[in-house]
């Protein structure tokens, strides 16, 4: 790659990063990059569809209302309303670009209803929108000429200079990892966009791909933006707990269709904790799982169907079963091993509308990013929208900005002349594992004052050995993705300490109720790129 200058680098190849870069003229000189191949990352699990106001007995005014109840009192009422207007704009570009929705027999597009929703607004493509979408952004930015395409590699570090006009310090560009290479290269831009998604691998157990290791926000934090209500972890009741399986969701139709939740022993449990038993809303399920299993040690609880009809079970829930089957589980016949698995980030990079951040030229979009949209809770299928909101307004914003920014100077080299390879990996390993269990046990569905102070403590030491070991050793993508995760823990850790109340995601046992007052959690860096700098 050598020492080329962008117009713009993007960081990230999902439903954002793509986005933006579509979104973008021609004419601009585009980089994105991918730390896996590019079609792989959050966007393509998405099961559910993208929230959009298509229908004409749907309005604005009702796909806010429901955001805003959703989100527990601290979503930003004028950034749900921008976002929900620019919905069915945001629709009619992925059809443009050839996404395939649903259609009813009449060539309507088919609107789903989800949990939160008031109204039939979610567009869809069968039960894998998200892959619709992903392949259908990939197909096009590989057939533009201006969008150069890298895979496989992994970012290090933003890479900042001083801007003489403004007196402050903007974004230049990044290091990144060729993980074919191994070498460090520099890559640098007039704009960069982090679009790399959300820290839901600093848990135990995800929905998520392992490519979601908060490298964005950690990055982000490192170059001193600041980083918002970082607490608000969103956790599906149900995935399939096998050592293979790491990522599948089980449905929450199952749940709808009359399954079970059981304890190890058979019991049912829901009925201690709400008299909507399995159908009570999603985090009340993962609360009850989550208490059963801390009470029993116990490392998974049931989901059971197989008391229904088998010809129901296969006609109804054939992707589940098919794919319970690869690990020996017919759930036809036997229940289904399962625990609560991280989902979703709701909190992270501080931006406003235009998905700017602190640091001049540095912008943010998607999951990476803390707009206000999602409050204290994400409700079903707003995240993909955020995506293609955002990255339109990000990519409009930089056009208007584009000529008046000179090319950043060339910065320094990546210097590994002091570094060797490691001959101790297995410290990588033990210290992924041990952060995401005390994560998942300490900081994870119900949270107590004392659980976040071990955790607080064991991040810290962590810290220290990971940058020890950082300063002595080549970088590999490992050890950046627990560098990013140890640093996003913290974050967490942090905010969920000091957030006094239990709120949508949030719960706390010492603080159980909710408080008269909504606040936002904003931690700032020492090194806040807002301050004013000296440039001589």
């Amino acid at each position: 790659m050598g020492h080329p200058i962008y117009d713009v680098l993007i960081v990230g190849s999902g439903a954002a990063g793509l986005s933006t870069a579509l979104y973008l003229p021609d004419h601009l000189n585009i980089a994105v990059i991918a730390k896996d191949n590019l079609k792989e990352g959050a966007t393509r699990y998405a099961q559910g569809g993208i929230a959009a106001v298509l229908d004409e007995a749907d309005s604005i005014d009702r796909h806010v209302a429901d955001t805003l109840d959703a989100g527990a009192g601290l979503c930003h009422p004028e950034t749900v309303r921008f976002t929900s207007e620019r919905s069915r704009a945001a629709i009619d570009r992925l059809v443009k670009l050839g996404v395939e929705f649903d259609r009813t027999e009449d060539d309507q597009f088919h609107l789903t209803q989800e949990g939160g929703h008031s109204h039939r607004r979610i567009i869809h493509s069968a039960d894998r929108t998200g892959k619709a979408v992903s392949n259908s952004l990939v197909d096009q930015a590989c057939s533009a000429k201006n969008i150069h395409l890298f895979d496989h590699f992994t970012a290090v570090d933003l890479i900042k200079e001083p801007n003489r006009d403004s007196g402050k310090l903007r974004c230049s560009g990044a290091y990144v990892l060729n993980q074919e290479t191994s070498n460090v290269e520099l890559l640098q831009a007039k704009f960069v966009v982090i679009a790399t998604g959300g820290a839901s691998k600093v848990y135990l157990y995800t929905s998520n791909p392992d490519s979601s290791s908060g490298d964005g926000i950690a990055m982000a934090w490192r170059a001193g933006c600041r980083v918002g209500n970082l607490e608000f972890n969103q956790f599906h009741p149900t995935c399939l707990y096998h050592p293979q399986a790491k990522t599948f969701l089980v449905t929450e139709a199952l749940r709808g269709e009359g399954a079970h939740l059981k304890l190890p022993n058979g019991e049912r449990f829901m009925q201690r904790f709400d008299e909507r038993l399995e159908l009570a809303p999603r985090d009340i399920v993962a609360r009850a799982i989550d208490h059963e299993m801390k009470r029993l040690g116990a490392d998974c609880l049931y989901l059971d169907i197989s008391h229904k009809p088998a010809e129901m079970i296969e006609q109804h829930f054939p992707t589940v079963k098919a794919e319970c089957l690869k690990y020996g589980i017919d759930i036809t016949k036997q229940p289904i091993p399962i625990v609560p698995a991280a989902h979703y980030t709701c909190g992270g990079i501080v931006t406003d509308h235009q998905g700017k951040t602190d640091l001049e030229n540095l912008y943010a979009v998607g999951e990476c990013a803390f707009t206000g949209l999602h409050g204290a809770n994400r409700m079903a299928s707003n995240s993909l929208l955020e995506c293609l909101v955002f990255a339109q307004s990000a990519a409009e914003d930089i056009v208007q900005r584009i000529d008046k920014v000179k090319p950043p100077k060339l910065a320094v080299s990546w210097d590994a002349s002091q570094v060797t390879d490691s001959d101790e990996a297995v410290v990588i390993s033990h210290n992924w594992d041990e952060l995401r269990r005390f994560m998942w046990d300490y900081v994870g569905i119900v949270r107590t004052k004392k659980r976040l102070s071990r955790a607080e403590r064991r991040v810290k030491l962590l810290q220290r050995e990971i940058t020890e070991y950082y300063s002595h050793f080549k970088v590999t993508n490992d050890l950046l993705e627990l560098r990013n995760l140890a640093t996003v823990a913290q974050l967490i850790i942090w905010s969920a300490q000091s957030r006094k109340e239990s709120r949508g995601l949030h719960f706390t046992s010492d603080y159980p109720e909710r408080s008269d007052i909504a606040r936002d959690t904003i931690l700032v860096p020492r090194n806040f790129a807002g301050q004013q700098v000296i440039v001589n």
